[in-house]
């Protein structure tokens, strides 16, 4: 394993995003900071509880989630595609790098990215007295293992897009609206019974119930359907990156 070029590859990723921290670091945060105030604070003040909690302890998790897959999602997707676009990822391909260490360092740089806006999405969430982790073990696996996720559908949708406006598709079709679907701001019970059905076979609900969870201790769905939704999708994604990867689809012309 080449330890050194792939450090060397995960640095340069990551300063590729802090290079540009008002969009990549700065901008989730202030999302984060509006959404905790206006669901968490203004909208909370009219709710009671939820499931004994407060309504700003209960969308947290969401919250958080949130930016966390968006960020994991947008750092892989717009390296590599840009990458591509720019025709400089042949530099990459002929570097001392095996393919696995090539989707390494970018699901490594997407975790990254997603676990420090994560990081500060909880450190604004303290302003509020509204961050609590219930199990600290659980709640660092889920973070991890949802970024790794959403790192990896990053890299599928740069290597199918071939243009800017298909690098949106997946985030503004597939990935907000099964979010907010997936109990962000609401409790499944919310939901009239048939749409509670429908939400099981939504995967970004076991996403948020399994941070929800870890954060304050309470579980809607059932957290082994939860386990294997999350290692099938990490082995189906990484198995298939790593496939195109191999015989260069859309890498090599």
């Amino acid at each position: 394993m080449n330890v050194i070029g792939l450090k060397t590859f995960v640095a340069r990723e990551v300063q590729r995003a802090f290079r540009v921290y008002i969009q990549t670091i700065l901008s989730p945060l202030i999302n984060a900071l509006l959404y905790i105030l206006i669901f968490g604070v203004v909208v909370g003040s009219t709710i009671q509880s939820v499931g004994g909690f407060s309504y700003i302890d209960f969308v947290l998790p969401g919250i958080l989630m949130l930016n966390l897959i968006n960020s994991a999602f947008s750092q892989t997707s717009s390296s590599l595609y840009f990458q591509r676009f720019a025709k400089h990822i042949e530099e990459i391909l002929v570097a001392p790098l095996s393919h696995m260490e090539m989707i390494a360092g970018y699901v490594i740089a997407g975790v990254a990215r997603g676990l420090i806006v994560g990081l500060g999405v909880y450190v604004i969430a303290l302003i509020f007295s509204a961050a609590t982790i219930a199990h600290l073990g659980l709640f660092i696996l889920y973070t991890i293992a949802v970024a790794v996720i959403f790192s990896l559908l990053g890299l599928l949708v740069a290597l199918w897009a071939q243009n800017f406006e298909q690098l949106s598709i997946l985030s503004v079709f597939v990935i907000t609206p099964l979010t907010f679907l997936g109990g962000v701001f609401n409790s499944v019970t919310m939901l009239p019974s048939s749409v509670q059905t429908i939400a099981l076979f939504n995967p970004f609900f076991y996403f948020v119930d399994g941070l929800r969870y870890a954060m304050i201790g309470v579980r809607e769905g059932n957290a082994m359907v939860g386990w294997m939704v999350i290692i099938g999708l990490i082995v189906l994604c990484g198995g298939l990156v790593w496939r195109l990867f191999t015989i260069g689809w859309r890498l090599r012309t």
